[in-house]
């Protein structure tokens, strides 16, 4: 008996890129406001907003002056808790929490 098998064969490799997790600056603030990812995940965030915002987590990391409809990413290389702020709007606040 002959089988024939036609069409197209998934991977069973899993993807080696990591995950990327994003977090949106809107209405003057991050959302979500708390991001749980894992060691070596990307988080990009991207600003929606009408003014310019920074993702700043001190010693941590620092997107510098993102202007509206820009967007940065963080390669989350320590394992923690990272509280950040905008630089120029200090009562926007959010946490990156690394696993």
């Amino acid at each position: 008996m002959l089988t024939l098998i036609v069409g197209t064969q998934a991977s069973s490799a899993a993807d080696p890129r990591p995950p990327t997790h994003a977090v949106t600056i809107e209405n003057m603030q991050f959302s979500p406001p708390t991001l749980i990812v894992k060691r070596g995940d990307r988080v990009v965030w991207n600003n929606r907003d009408l003014v310019a915002h920074t993702a700043t987590a001190a010693k941590a990391f620092d997107s510098g002056r993102l202007a509206p409809n820009a967007s940065w990413s963080y390669v989350a290389r320590k394992t923690g808790r990272f509280d950040y702020v905008c630089t120029l709007h200090p009562t926007m606040k959010g946490r990156l929490v690394v696993e």
